[in-house]
């Protein structure tokens, strides 16, 4: 992510929306994956399981900042390759540098008031059941299990706008690859149908990855909880992402890999 952050700022040849928007998205993996492993990492060498309160609603705040940052960048991107591909007369125009810069600020100011609303929420609540989070960082869900019964209705609520909201942009990025598939299909072989598509599979691939741990971690049926599978299910959406996204974008993008 530091290479990637490093290669699009100082190569003039990639300030273009794509690859300010990838920037971005490295800075968010950067943070996310900054936010957990050094402390499990920390505690793991010192043999304790310690943190403070204040470190773990730090934790929490950080976490869904990052991770949520993260998801509408993806939606924001999704919307970049559907104007490139589907509209290029108007991608100037559509996507000017003012526009970016608009769209990251949204981004990263919206999912800054989400994870205060979320960390509020969840740390106004009283914990009844200890103090113990069965987990390798303090996650939400794990935090309500530990509160007394019926105080976190509120937090409830905030998690199920938040996965209509999920569910929003979801069908707005696969909305906008039926587009982009159906605009690609009509170009004729040797006319670039293989650019437009490695445009866009490093992004969707990126995107499935994302959706598809978070998903499985969330929405995984209570029977199969068990805390060695939680453990790795964890790992999966929090540290995973991070690591993967830039080798994907990295190795399917000639013009990065010259910048590197």
């Amino acid at each position: 992510n530091g290479l990637i952050i490093t290669a699009v700022a100082c190569d003039h040849r990639l300030h273009t929306p794509m690859y300010f928007f990838l920037l971005n998205l490295s800075l968010l993996d950067l943070g996310s994956v900054s936010t957990t492993v050094p402390k499990s990492m920390t505690n793991s060498l010192w043999n304790t399981r310690d943190i403070s309160y204040l470190g773990c609603a730090a934790q929490v705040f950080l976490f869904v900042f990052f991770m949520s940052a993260d998801y509408s960048l993806l939606t924001v991107m999704a919307y970049d390759r559907y104007v490139a591909i589907c509209r290029p007369l108007q991608y100037g125009i559509l996507m000017d540098s003012r526009a970016c810069v608009k769209m990251a600020a949204a981004v990263w100011a919206s999912n800054f008031l989400y994870a205060l609303l979320h960390t509020a929420n969840t740390f106004s609540i009283t914990l009844c059941q200890g103090n113990v989070v069965e987990q390798f960082f303090c996650e939400i869900p794990l935090i309500l299990k530990l509160s007394c019964s019926g105080s976190y209705h509120r937090e409830v609520g905030v998690l199920v706008v938040s996965l209509c909201f999920g569910f929003g942009f979801f069908i707005f990025i696969v909305m906008s690859y039926v587009q982009i598939f159906r605009a690609v299909l009509r170009i004729p072989p040797e006319q670039g149908r293989h650019k437009a598509f490695s445009m866009c599979l490093p992004h969707l691939t990126v995107v499935s990855l994302f959706v598809s741990t978070v998903v499985f971690a969330y929405l995984k049926p209570s029977s199969i909880s068990i805390p060695s599978l939680d453990l790795v299910v964890a790992v999966l959406y929090s540290v995973l992402p991070p690591v993967v996204n830039p080798l994907i974008y990295s190795m399917r993008n000639k013009e990065l890999r010259d910048a590197l």
